[in-house]
């Protein structure tokens, strides 16, 4: 009986030993990634990364201007500028300067793609890209109606929509 014990405890041990030897050959399983979130806007909304500008011919004959407001925060004073879509604008006595790329009367965004279904400023968006000193500081929409969505910020101007201007 001592040697069947003597038998099992060694056949034990040596299992013990076979399979602790195993788990160090094997090469360490990488940790689990995480799948990438999708993009989300400030809201919250889900935003696909590829979207599609369409500004329809009859927006583009009838909105020719944008009326941008910069806002000097150290003295509160605003100053109004009119500025050509598709043209550009440096902001006096600051290193600023403002491209208007697009204006969405009525800009919406269904899935991919971002356009106005009508002339009609139900919802004002300009698509703008600012620059300080020749380096991009901000890319995106600006809106007359919703200035706090996506805003501009900068510690010492601030930069918003005001209207389109037809014609």
């Amino acid at each position: 009986m001592k040697t069947i014990g003597k038998v099992l405890v060694v056949c034990f041990a040596m299992t013990m030993i076979a399979t602790s030897c195993k788990k160090k050959e094997e090469a360490p399983k990488a940790p689990a990634q995480a799948p990438t979130p999708p993009a989300m806007d400030a809201t919250g909304v889900t935003v696909p990364k590829e979207m599609t500008v369409i500004v329809p011919d009859n927006v583009k004959a009838m909105w020719k201007k944008v009326k941008i407001v910069v806002e000097d925060k150290a003295t509160k004073k605003s100053t109004e500028y009119v500025v050509n879509v598709g043209g550009e604008l440096k902001i006096p006595g600051t290193n600023l300067r403002v491209v208007v790329t697009d204006f969405l009367p009525d800009f919406r965004m269904e899935g991919a793609t971002i356009t106005s279904p009508t002339v009609n400023p139900n919802n004002p968006a300009a698509r703008v890209e600012i620059f300080e000193d020749g380096k991009s500081i901000f890319k995106g929409w600006l809106y007359s109606k919703f200035p706090a969505i996506h805003p501009f910020e900068h510690e010492k101007y601030g930069v918003t929509l005001k209207e389109g201007i037809k014609g």
